[in-house]
Protein backbone atom coordinates (compact mmCIF):
# COMPACT_ATOMS: atom_id res chain seq x y z
CA UNK A 1 0.00 0.00 0.00
CA UNK A 2 1.23 3.50 -0.82
CA UNK A 3 0.62 5.83 2.15
CA UNK A 4 1.44 9.53 2.54
CA UNK A 5 1.13 11.32 5.87
CA UNK A 6 0.75 15.10 6.07
CA UNK A 7 1.63 17.09 9.18
CA UNK A 8 2.43 20.79 8.75
CA UNK A 9 3.18 21.84 12.32
CA UNK A 10 6.60 22.92 13.54
CA UNK A 11 7.11 21.47 17.02
CA UNK A 12 7.00 17.99 18.47
CA UNK A 13 4.12 17.08 20.79
CA UNK A 14 1.62 14.24 21.15
CA UNK A 15 -0.05 14.52 17.73
CA UNK A 16 3.32 14.77 15.99
CA UNK A 17 4.54 11.72 17.89
CA UNK A 18 1.46 9.79 16.72
CA UNK A 19 2.15 10.68 13.07
CA UNK A 20 5.89 9.93 13.26
CA UNK A 21 5.49 6.60 15.05
CA UNK A 22 2.73 5.47 12.72
CA UNK A 23 4.67 6.38 9.57
CA UNK A 24 7.83 4.72 10.91
CA UNK A 25 6.03 1.47 11.72
CA UNK A 26 4.03 1.38 8.48
CA UNK A 27 7.23 1.83 6.45
CA UNK A 28 8.32 -1.69 7.45
CA UNK A 29 5.63 -3.21 5.23
CA UNK A 30 4.35 -0.38 2.99
CA UNK A 31 5.59 2.40 0.71
CA UNK A 32 5.32 5.33 3.13
CA UNK A 33 6.10 9.01 2.71
CA UNK A 34 5.48 12.10 4.82
CA UNK A 35 5.03 15.77 3.96
CA UNK A 36 6.33 18.25 6.55
CA UNK A 37 6.84 22.01 6.81
CA UNK A 38 10.30 23.61 6.42
CA UNK A 39 10.10 24.66 10.09
CA UNK A 40 9.73 20.98 11.07
CA UNK A 41 12.97 20.19 9.22
CA UNK A 42 15.09 22.67 11.17
CA UNK A 43 18.00 21.50 13.32
CA UNK A 44 16.54 21.88 16.83
CA UNK A 45 15.30 19.47 19.50
CA UNK A 46 11.59 20.33 19.04
CA UNK A 47 11.64 19.74 15.26
CA UNK A 48 10.32 16.62 13.53
CA UNK A 49 12.72 15.56 10.78
CA UNK A 50 15.26 13.79 13.00
CA UNK A 51 12.46 11.60 14.43
CA UNK A 52 11.51 10.11 11.05
CA UNK A 53 12.91 6.70 10.13
CA UNK A 54 15.19 6.60 7.04
CA UNK A 55 12.78 4.11 5.43
CA UNK A 56 10.13 6.86 5.22
CA UNK A 57 10.41 9.18 2.19
CA UNK A 58 10.37 12.76 3.45
CA UNK A 59 9.08 15.70 1.42
CA UNK A 60 9.90 19.09 2.95
CA UNK A 61 7.75 21.95 1.67
CA UNK A 62 9.55 25.01 0.33
CA UNK A 63 7.15 27.77 1.35
CA UNK A 64 7.62 29.18 4.83
CA UNK A 65 4.31 31.06 4.73
CA UNK A 66 1.80 28.74 6.30
CA UNK A 67 -1.19 29.41 4.05
CA UNK A 68 0.96 28.76 0.95
CA UNK A 69 2.04 25.41 2.40
CA UNK A 70 -1.56 24.19 2.05
CA UNK A 71 -1.52 24.68 -1.74
CA UNK A 72 2.02 23.33 -2.12
CA UNK A 73 1.06 20.19 -0.18
CA UNK A 74 -1.91 19.59 -2.51
CA UNK A 75 0.31 19.86 -5.60
CA UNK A 76 2.85 17.50 -4.07
CA UNK A 77 0.17 14.97 -3.20
CA UNK A 78 -0.93 14.86 -6.84
CA UNK A 79 2.65 14.01 -7.85
CA UNK A 80 3.01 11.30 -5.17
CA UNK A 81 -0.48 9.91 -5.87
CA UNK A 82 -0.72 7.60 -2.83
CA UNK A 83 -3.48 5.10 -2.16
CA UNK A 84 -4.03 6.73 1.25
CA UNK A 85 -3.37 10.35 2.16
CA UNK A 86 -3.52 10.64 5.97
CA UNK A 87 -3.57 14.11 7.53
CA UNK A 88 -2.86 15.27 11.07
CA UNK A 89 -4.00 18.58 12.58
CA UNK A 90 -5.41 21.80 11.15
CA UNK A 91 -3.47 22.88 8.07
CA UNK A 92 -2.77 19.35 6.89
CA UNK A 93 -6.50 18.59 7.06
CA UNK A 94 -7.33 21.77 5.17
CA UNK A 95 -4.79 20.81 2.50
CA UNK A 96 -6.35 17.37 2.20
CA UNK A 97 -9.93 18.69 2.13
CA UNK A 98 -9.17 20.64 -1.07
CA UNK A 99 -7.17 17.84 -2.70
CA UNK A 100 -8.86 16.43 -5.81
CA UNK A 101 -6.65 13.44 -6.60
CA UNK A 102 -7.61 9.76 -6.53
CA UNK A 103 -6.23 9.01 -3.06
CA UNK A 104 -8.54 8.12 -0.19
CA UNK A 105 -8.34 11.07 2.21
CA UNK A 106 -8.12 10.18 5.91
CA UNK A 107 -7.69 12.36 9.00
CA UNK A 108 -7.07 11.49 12.61
CA UNK A 109 -9.12 13.63 15.00
CA UNK A 110 -6.31 14.66 17.32
CA UNK A 111 -8.57 17.30 18.88
CA UNK A 112 -12.19 17.19 17.67
CA UNK A 113 -14.31 17.15 14.51
CA UNK A 114 -14.69 20.46 12.69
CA UNK A 115 -16.64 20.95 9.48
CA UNK A 116 -13.97 23.26 8.02
CA UNK A 117 -11.27 20.58 8.29
CA UNK A 118 -13.02 17.23 8.00
CA UNK A 119 -16.40 17.50 6.26
CA UNK A 120 -15.47 16.24 2.78
CA UNK A 121 -12.84 13.65 3.69
CA UNK A 122 -13.26 9.96 2.88
CA UNK A 123 -12.53 8.61 6.36
CA UNK A 124 -11.92 9.71 9.93
CA UNK A 125 -10.11 8.09 12.84
CA UNK A 126 -11.46 9.17 16.25
CA UNK A 127 -8.96 8.68 19.06
CA UNK A 128 -11.65 8.65 21.76
CA UNK A 129 -15.31 7.63 22.00
CA UNK A 130 -16.54 11.11 22.98
CA UNK A 131 -15.48 12.53 19.59
CA UNK A 132 -18.08 10.45 17.72
CA UNK A 133 -20.98 12.59 18.97
CA UNK A 134 -19.86 15.56 16.84
CA UNK A 135 -19.40 13.65 13.58
CA UNK A 136 -22.28 13.97 11.04
CA UNK A 137 -24.25 10.79 10.47
CA UNK A 138 -23.17 10.54 6.83
CA UNK A 139 -19.51 10.37 7.94
CA UNK A 140 -19.98 8.01 10.88
CA UNK A 141 -20.10 5.04 8.52
CA UNK A 142 -16.61 6.03 7.36
CA UNK A 143 -15.24 6.60 10.84
CA UNK A 144 -13.32 4.22 13.09
CA UNK A 145 -12.62 4.79 16.77
CA UNK A 146 -9.04 3.66 17.37
CA UNK A 147 -7.36 4.53 20.67
CA UNK A 148 -4.03 6.25 20.94
CA UNK A 149 -0.98 4.23 21.96
CA UNK A 150 2.35 4.42 23.71
CA UNK A 151 5.59 2.56 23.17
CA UNK A 152 6.56 -0.01 25.80
CA UNK A 153 9.08 1.70 28.08
CA UNK A 154 8.29 -0.49 31.07
CA UNK A 155 11.98 -1.47 31.32
CA UNK A 156 12.37 2.04 32.68
CA UNK A 157 15.28 4.43 32.81
CA UNK A 158 18.24 4.75 35.15
CA UNK A 159 17.96 8.55 35.22
CA UNK A 160 15.77 8.97 38.32
CA UNK A 161 18.58 9.80 40.75
CA UNK A 162 20.59 11.92 38.31
CA UNK A 163 17.58 13.97 37.20
CA UNK A 164 16.57 14.67 40.78
CA UNK A 165 20.13 15.49 41.87
CA UNK A 166 20.54 17.92 38.97
CA UNK A 167 17.69 20.06 40.35
CA UNK A 168 18.42 19.63 44.05
CA UNK A 169 15.52 17.28 44.75
CA UNK A 170 16.26 15.28 47.88
CA UNK A 171 15.58 11.52 48.04
CA UNK A 172 12.82 12.08 50.62
CA UNK A 173 11.16 14.87 48.62
CA UNK A 174 7.91 14.16 46.78
CA UNK A 175 8.27 15.35 43.19
CA UNK A 176 4.91 16.35 41.74
CA UNK A 177 5.27 16.30 37.97
CA UNK A 178 3.42 17.59 34.94
CA UNK A 179 4.38 17.13 31.31
CA UNK A 180 3.03 18.81 28.19
CA UNK A 181 2.92 21.90 26.01
CA UNK A 182 2.75 25.06 28.08
CA UNK A 183 -0.48 26.36 26.58
CA UNK A 184 -3.70 27.55 28.20
CA UNK A 185 -5.59 24.30 27.62
CA UNK A 186 -3.20 22.39 29.90
CA UNK A 187 -4.27 24.41 32.97
CA UNK A 188 -0.77 24.71 34.40
CA UNK A 189 -1.70 28.06 35.95
CA UNK A 190 -4.27 26.24 38.10
CA UNK A 191 -1.65 23.67 39.13
CA UNK A 192 0.87 26.36 40.09
CA UNK A 193 -1.70 28.24 42.19
CA UNK A 194 -2.83 25.04 43.92
CA UNK A 195 0.72 23.95 44.64
CA UNK A 196 1.58 27.38 46.06
CA UNK A 197 -1.48 27.28 48.33
CA UNK A 198 -0.76 23.75 49.52
CA UNK A 199 2.59 24.72 51.05
CA UNK A 200 3.58 21.05 51.46
CA UNK A 201 7.01 21.12 53.18
CA UNK A 202 8.63 18.11 51.49
CA UNK A 203 7.14 18.55 47.97
CA UNK A 204 8.56 20.02 44.76
CA UNK A 205 6.75 20.75 41.50
CA UNK A 206 8.18 20.25 38.02
CA UNK A 207 6.40 21.30 34.81
CA UNK A 208 8.18 19.91 31.75
CA UNK A 209 7.46 21.34 28.32
CA UNK A 210 7.52 24.47 26.18
CA UNK A 211 4.91 26.58 24.46
CA UNK A 212 3.32 30.00 24.07
CA UNK A 213 2.52 30.43 27.77
CA UNK A 214 5.93 29.36 29.10
CA UNK A 215 7.19 32.86 30.00
CA UNK A 216 3.95 33.79 31.74
CA UNK A 217 3.87 30.52 33.69
CA UNK A 218 7.55 30.80 34.61
CA UNK A 219 6.97 34.28 36.04
CA UNK A 220 4.03 32.91 38.04
CA UNK A 221 6.00 29.88 39.20
CA UNK A 222 9.05 31.66 40.55
CA UNK A 223 12.49 30.11 41.06
CA UNK A 224 11.52 27.14 43.24
CA UNK A 225 9.16 25.46 40.73
CA UNK A 226 11.17 23.53 38.14
CA UNK A 227 10.45 24.53 34.52
CA UNK A 228 13.34 23.44 32.26
CA UNK A 229 11.36 23.76 29.01
CA UNK A 230 11.21 21.15 26.25
CA UNK A 231 12.73 17.75 27.04
CA UNK A 232 13.52 15.29 24.20
CA UNK A 233 13.55 12.38 26.68
CA UNK A 234 10.35 12.73 28.77
CA UNK A 235 10.74 9.18 30.14
CA UNK A 236 13.68 10.46 32.21
CA UNK A 237 11.45 13.01 33.94
CA UNK A 238 8.65 10.48 34.38
CA UNK A 239 11.16 8.27 36.19
CA UNK A 240 12.05 11.20 38.46
CA UNK A 241 8.42 12.03 39.34
CA UNK A 242 6.58 10.51 42.31
CA UNK A 243 3.13 11.43 41.01
CA UNK A 244 1.91 12.66 37.63
CA UNK A 245 -0.63 15.51 37.56
CA UNK A 246 -2.84 16.56 34.65
CA UNK A 247 -4.49 19.92 35.30
CA UNK A 248 -5.90 20.13 31.77
CA UNK A 249 -8.91 22.19 30.79
CA UNK A 250 -9.08 20.14 27.60
CA UNK A 251 -7.28 16.89 26.80
CA UNK A 252 -8.84 14.99 23.86
CA UNK A 253 -7.14 11.69 24.69
CA UNK A 254 -4.07 12.35 26.75
CA UNK A 255 -1.19 10.33 25.34
CA UNK A 256 0.73 11.64 28.33
CA UNK A 257 -1.54 9.56 30.59
CA UNK A 258 -0.33 6.39 28.86
CA UNK A 259 3.28 7.55 29.17
CA UNK A 260 2.81 8.15 32.90
CA UNK A 261 1.14 4.75 33.31
CA UNK A 262 3.95 3.09 31.39
CA UNK A 263 6.26 4.49 34.08
CA UNK A 264 3.95 3.13 36.77
CA UNK A 265 3.13 6.55 38.22
CA UNK A 266 0.05 7.27 40.32
CA UNK A 267 -2.06 9.91 38.57
CA UNK A 268 -4.04 12.94 39.71
CA UNK A 269 -6.15 14.38 36.90
CA UNK A 270 -8.86 16.90 36.19
CA UNK A 271 -12.03 15.64 34.52
CA UNK A 272 -10.90 16.32 30.94
CA UNK A 273 -12.24 14.28 28.03
CA UNK A 274 -9.10 12.11 27.96
CA UNK A 275 -9.14 11.49 31.70
CA UNK A 276 -12.78 10.43 31.51
CA UNK A 277 -11.94 8.12 28.58
CA UNK A 278 -9.10 6.48 30.55
CA UNK A 279 -10.61 6.65 34.02
CA UNK A 280 -10.89 2.87 34.22
CA UNK A 281 -7.08 2.89 34.35
CA UNK A 282 -6.50 6.13 36.28
CA UNK A 283 -8.83 4.96 39.10
CA UNK A 284 -8.28 7.99 41.40
CA UNK A 285 -11.21 10.45 41.66
CA UNK A 286 -11.09 13.11 38.97
CA UNK A 287 -10.67 16.74 40.02
CA UNK A 288 -13.04 19.47 38.79
CA UNK A 289 -11.51 21.56 36.00
CA UNK A 290 -10.16 25.01 36.97
CA UNK A 291 -10.81 24.37 40.68
CA UNK A 292 -7.70 25.55 42.50
CA UNK A 293 -8.98 24.51 45.91
CA UNK A 294 -9.92 20.99 44.77
CA UNK A 295 -6.49 20.60 43.15
CA UNK A 296 -4.84 21.80 46.37
CA UNK A 297 -6.78 19.24 48.42
CA UNK A 298 -5.81 16.45 45.99
CA UNK A 299 -2.13 17.40 46.19
CA UNK A 300 -2.19 17.58 49.99
CA UNK A 301 -4.00 14.25 50.23
CA UNK A 302 -1.50 12.48 48.00
CA UNK A 303 1.57 13.99 49.67
CA UNK A 304 0.31 13.09 53.14
CA UNK A 305 -0.19 9.46 52.05
CA UNK A 306 2.01 8.87 48.97
CA UNK A 307 1.11 5.91 46.76
CA UNK A 308 3.84 3.71 45.29
CA UNK A 309 4.27 3.02 41.59
CA UNK A 310 2.06 0.29 40.17
CA UNK A 311 1.64 -1.86 37.09
CA UNK A 312 -0.96 -0.80 34.52
CA UNK A 313 -2.21 -3.24 31.89
CA UNK A 314 -1.53 -1.29 28.70
CA UNK A 315 -1.66 -4.23 26.31
CA UNK A 316 -4.56 -2.68 24.35
CA UNK A 317 -2.64 0.60 24.00
CA UNK A 318 0.43 -0.61 22.14
CA UNK A 319 1.27 0.64 18.65
CA UNK A 320 1.43 -2.74 16.87
CA UNK A 321 -2.25 -3.72 17.34
CA UNK A 322 -3.38 -0.12 16.75
CA UNK A 323 -1.42 0.09 13.49
CA UNK A 324 -3.14 -3.10 12.33
CA UNK A 325 -6.54 -1.54 13.12
CA UNK A 326 -5.59 1.53 11.09
CA UNK A 327 -4.43 -0.62 8.17
CA UNK A 328 -7.72 -2.53 8.25
CA UNK A 329 -9.57 0.80 8.16
CA UNK A 330 -7.52 1.91 5.14
CA UNK A 331 -8.37 -1.32 3.32
CA UNK A 332 -12.04 -0.85 4.10
CA UNK A 333 -11.96 2.59 2.47
CA UNK A 334 -10.08 1.26 -0.56
CA UNK A 335 -12.43 -1.69 -1.12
Amino acid sequence: MKITHLILTSNFAGSERYAMELANLQSRTHDVSIIISPQAAESRPEALLHRIDPSVKVFVLKHKLRFLQIFEARRLLKKINPDIAHSHLNRACRALKGYTGTSKRVATLHIHYTRQQHEKLDGLIAIAQWQLADIPEKLLGHTSQIDNWTADNSAGTTKRESMRAQFGIKPADILVGALGRTVDSKGFDTLIKAFRQSNIPNARLAIIGSGKAWNKLKAMAGPDIIMPGFCPTPADWLAAFDVFVSSARSEPFGLVFLEAMDSGLPILATASQGALHLHHLIETPLIPIDDVDAMRVALESFCSHPVARKHYDLSRYRIEPKALEIEAFYRRLLA
